[in-house]
């Protein structure tokens, strides 16, 4: 990280601060939203005080970010159209930076405010279709090519089945509870305890659960939003100092050799397929640099082998070759998804194109340690300033009635579950939506009835989310656009 700014015109050097800053303070406010649900029920029913609480929520995130892998990360990023994705150093792709960033801060800062639990992931999703379209629209392209729709629908089905499954499966904890321990002190409210017993904390295996589901939350959270944040710090470095970071200059000479190898092994495929994929991949009527031509596969191989020649070190490239690599990286992985759409393939030849799709972004789909300190810290720094608002909602505002130990255990033990699976398997997925609909199950569950008002506030925040953040980050990139 000490050699970042060496070597930079003070234009490009104040350019890349601001717009690190922008990411940074993005998941500063990250930590506002979702961090906060995290530790709202083990600050609410005291089980821990609020400034412990957070400290080993951010402990807990950093670990989460730096244990979670990048799957998510890249989900988010390939959103954008690959035609957006390898024209990310030009000043086109800077306002798309920009314009979605300051759309989603604008908006989660608005939601905040109000102490409404709306999705931060939600918002960034949003903002990244807002640009695609708006992109599709200044350039006269069709929308089908704006955005990767084929990956919004894969995130779309997460985001929508994540809250339901939550809500589900805290709601039968909480029966489960009330049938095998009826009488237990884990169905009393804090206040309750205090009133009837005079004690201030949980029972204490009670609290014990409640601190261990709430760190759960805090690591599910940082393993899977943690990783939105790398994703486009990631997108920031590859526009502003590309020839540092468009690559993994770390790679290994093995690496290379299975780059080179996946890279071979599609060009035959191409080969052999050549008249089945004319029917189903639309050749490309522009002749942009910033477009990628799958029918010109083996073409596009012999590029890259050209390019990289038999070298095991990235080093050894010039900045203009280290993009041109990713460059035909990326497109190599575009036509290999497009591939996949072929009918009558076998398993084990979709499994093989899988298996290339990896290796070919191997050395394009990763992220230095200090980027995942940075945002780990970001984000647990965030919820230590705005935690108090997003808790006192959760904790008092979704029920009619306070929350009971019971129900505060089993939203947070189904939200840590479930965000750390997904996590797993790349489905980003809004850990303020999870927690808040698993609360919402607990207290029907619990016939504690639910208080509209704040569950339509925070319906509509979830209703709006999306296309205001697409407006917001699609008309703010239009403006920058007519500059351009």
């Amino acid at each position: 990280m000490l050699d970042l700014f060496s070597g930079l015109e003070t234009h490009v050097a104040i350019t890349l601060v601001l717009s690190l800053g922008f990411v940074l303070a993005f998941e500063f406010i990250n930590g506002f939203h979702d961090t906060a649900n995290a530790v709202a029920t083990v600050i609410y029913t005291q089980s821990m005080k609020p400034r412990l609480a957070v400290f080993y929520s951010g402990i807990f995130n950093f670990l989460g970010v730096i244990t979670g892998g990048l799957a998510v990360a890249y989900a988010i990023v390939h959103l954008l159209p690959v035609d957006l994705l390898i024209s990310v150093n030009t000043t086109r792709g800077m306002a798309m930076v920009f314009a979605l960033l300051t759309a989603a801060i604008a908006w989660n800062l608005g939601t905040w405010y109000f102490g409404l639990p709306a999705s931060s992931s939600h918002t960034l999703i949003g903002a990244i279709l807002g640009v695609g379209v708006a992109n599709s629209l200044i350039h006269g392209t069709s929308l089908s090519h704006g955005v990767n729709w084929s990956k919004a629908v894969d995130v779309g089905a997460s985001l929508l089945a994540s809250p339901v499954v939550g809500a589900l499966l805290a709601a039968l904890i909480v029966i489960l509870l009330r049938r095998y321990r009826p009488h237990s002190n884990v169905h009393k409210t804090p206040y309750q305890r205090q009133q009837v017993e005079g004690r201030k904390h949980p029972p204490f295996w009670t609290r014990f659960m409640l601190i261990v589901s709430s760190m759960g939350v805090s690591f599910a959270h940082g393993s899977n939003d943690g990783q939105k944040g790398v994703g486009l710090i990631m997108l920031v470095l590859i526009g502003i100092v590309p020839a540092k970071f468009v690559l993994d200059l770390d790679s290994t000479p093995y690496q290379l050799d299975r780059t080179r190898d996946a890279a071979v092994h599609l060009q035959k495929f191409y080969e052999r397929n050549q008249v089945e994929l004319s029917k189903i991949i639309v050749p490309s009527k522009g002749s942009s640099q910033y477009e990628c031509h799958p029918l010109e596969t083996p073409a596009t191989v012999q590029r890259l082998l050209a390019t990289m020649g038999d070298g095991g070190d990235y080093h050894a490239l010039s900045s203009d070759q280290r993009w041109n690599v990713r460059t035909e990286l990326l497109c190599l992985d575009d036509a290999a998804k497009k591939a996949s759409a072929l009918p009558k393939l076998s398993a084990d030849e979709k499994q093989m194109l899988q298996n290339l799709r990896k290796d070919l972004t191997t050395t394009t789909e990763y992220a230095p340690t200090w980027v995942i300190v940075a945002v780990a810290l970001s984000l647990g720094i965030g919820t230590m300033v705005g935690w108090r608002r997003v808790v006192k909602t959760v904790g008092e505002g979704i029920g009619k009635k306070d929350m009971t130990y019971a129900q505060g255990v089993s939203a947070q033990m189904t939200a840590a579950i479930s965000i750390g699976l997904a996590s797993q398997f790349g489905f980003p997925v809004s850990t303020t939506q999870v927690l808040s609909s698993a609360v919402a199950g607990t207290m029907v569950a619990d016939k504690a009835g639910l208080q509209m008002s704040t569950i339509r506030s925070i319906a509509l925040a979830w209703l709006f989310t999306l296309p205001v953040s697409m407006l917001l980050a699609g008309g703010l990139y239009y403006i920058a656009s007519l500059w351009l």
